[in-house]
């Protein structure tokens, strides 16, 4: 079906559905006999009086879509409904700041017992990077769009169609009108001074004046729209690691690992972990402070590293080519940065894992030589060429618990060892076993003629660092940016219009604006002031 078109008794064709007329302002529907009383019911300006998409086309299923997202309910209710699953996303960390080598589904539950095994159920481990939170936020961007274009179009058209000479219902049913008023041609020539004064624009048409300033102010909600819109863009990038990357990566000392959210194309080495605390001793200034704290005060964490480049494809179980991008020192708020990366020290594992145990092999009080079991290397063989022994390592346990069906390991970090031994000697008839627990070896053969000895334990820390990237920020700037220009057109200018309308040697004085009606009252003090004009009356408050 067509779009019908309602012409107006001075010829202008409005569209369907338009209560005041574009172009003289004469009411359509709607506002004709309301209560029966046309002279002191104000007109409704609501966007001008203009035709809505969304309260006039009905028809289709796209009609009615388009309605319902033009709806101001509907988009507070979807802003509402983010918000709140926002918020429940932040009642326990999100998976990527777990801080922990457990799986999510062990650690939620572990941590924090049933809530947090509810947490992990519920998809909110990992929320703001899911289909469902990513879609939630679309659908506020759809709204603002379709409900930005059904009021801003018909609305500017409706602005821009506006005729300086007006109906006369139209200026009696504005809400401040001053009626039968008998002025002189100077009394019109002084009104006329006094607004260019007021910085309005005015135009005249048969005697009709119209006064008009401002109007750039009703653009402002639609500014703030635009900046929401790129905003909300912006969010949606940020579940994309080329725009947006912000993970975890643990390095012990020593160790070089591929860095997370990179896509293994930059690898971060752990020099030197360096942790001190204030020593009351030597921190003249703290000295009484620290003497009531029982334990250490932290006054450094430091990770030296070096950052490298792969500048290889390797396949699968290759090694990677590496060439080092940049070195530093990350401290708490001093990032490295690289190529749009920072690394930031955000946690720490002080001396908890074992880095390698030096063991002596004596027979009769003389050493028969001395072996070192490196905890990353894990050899399952040492042969002590001066005393032609040969020690095999029969188990090894990282991380050493026992349990029903025996010793086993809990994970693969070595931060309680257990390490069981098997020595052969040539003057031995048998294999002597030996188990390393808890920095002590315990002989688990009988009438044992060796005896085995720990002799040095090197202990090593590894450091949490954030993995962070986010080209978004400019588009959040220019976003909230644009949304202030918005926020300071609305707020700080009001469209006022004024139309004088001429009637059988009478004139009748129609005043609009879209807020602070209390400022637009003293305006029009010094609008009037040195004429004839008469008292202006709000109908809105006589009716």
């Amino acid at each position: 079906m067509a779009n019908q078109t309602i012409r107006c008794e001075c010829g202008h064709e409005n569209k369907e559905g338009t209560v005041l007329c574009e172009a003289c302002g004469k009411p359509i529907e709607g506002n004709q006999h309301i209560d029966g009383n046309d002279e002191k019911q104000v007109l409704e300006m609501r966007y001008e009086g203009s035709a809505r998409r969304s309260k006039t086309y009905k028809r289709t299923l796209v009609d009615k879509i388009w309605g319902f997202f033009s709806s101001v309910k509907v988009g507070v209710w979807l802003i509402a409904i983010t918000l709140i699953f926002s918020a429940l996303g932040t009642i326990y960390p999100q998976e990527a700041f777990m801080n922990s080598p457990l799986p999510p589904s062990v650690f939620y539950e572990q941590e924090y017992g049933i809530t947090g095994q509810i947490f992990y159920q519920l998809g909110f481990h990992n929320m703001y990077g899911s289909w469902w939170y990513i879609t939630l936020v679309a659908l506020i961007g759809i709204s603002i769009i379709i409900a930005s274009i059904d009021r801003y179009i018909p609305l500017r058209r409706a602005l821009k169609n506006q005729n300086t000479k007006r109906h006369e219902v139209f200026v009696r049913r504005q809400r401040l009108v001053s009626l039968n008023n008998e002025l002189t041609d100077d009394d019109v020539a002084t009104l006329k001074q006094n607004l260019k004064k007021q910085r309005y624009n005015v135009s005249e048409e048969d005697g009709h004046i119209m006064a008009e300033k401002n109007r750039f102010s009703r653009w402002g909600a639609y500014v703030n729209h635009i900046g929401l819109i790129i905003i909300l863009i912006a969010s949606i990038f940020r579940m994309f690691d080329v725009m947006h990357v912000d993970d975890y990566v643990w390095v012990r000392e020593g160790e070089t690992t591929a860095i997370s959210g990179t896509n293994q194309e930059y690898y971060v080495r752990n020099n030197e972990f360096i942790y001190e605390v204030y020593d009351p001793e030597t921190e003249e200034r703290f000295k009484r402070a620290l003497e009531d704290v029982e334990n250490p005060v932290p006054k450094n964490f430091q990770t030296n590293v070096t950052v490298f480049e792969v500048t290889n494809d390797p396949v699968l179980g290759q090694e990677p080519e590496l060439e080092q991008v940049t070195q530093g020192e990350i401290r708490l708020n001093q990032p490295v940065t690289f190529n749009g990366y920072s690394l930031y020290q955000a946690g720490s594992q002080i001396e908890t894992e074992y880095n390698a145990i030096s063991f002596n092999l004596q027979q009769n009080g003389e050493s028969l030589g001395q072996f070192t079991f490196d905890t990353d290397e894990a050899p399952t063989e040492f042969n002590l060429d001066e005393s032609d022994t040969t020690i095999t390592v029969d188990r090894w346990f990282p991380e050493l618990e026992f349990t029903d069906e025996g010793p086993s390991s809990f994970s693969k970090f070595p931060r309680n060892p257990g390490i069981i031994f098997s020595i052969n000697h040539p003057n031995l008839d048998q294999a002597e076993r030996y188990f390393y627990l808890q920095e002590e070896v315990i002989a688990l053969s009988e009438d044992n003629q060796l005896s085995l000895n720990v002799t040095n334990i090197e202990k090593r820390s590894a450091s949490g660092l954030t993995v962070k990237k986010d080209n978004t920020l400019p588009l959040f700037g220019l976003g909230a940016g644009i949304f202030m220009i918005g926020v300071l057109q609305g707020l700080y200018w009001y469209h006022r219009r004024i139309w004088i309308h001429p009637n059988d040697g009478v004139y009748h004085i129609g005043v609009h604006t879209n807020k602070n009606w209390y400022g637009m009252n003293q305006e029009l003090e010094k609008i009037t002031k040195g004429t004839n004009v008469n008292t202006f009356e709000d109908q809105q408050e006589m009716t």
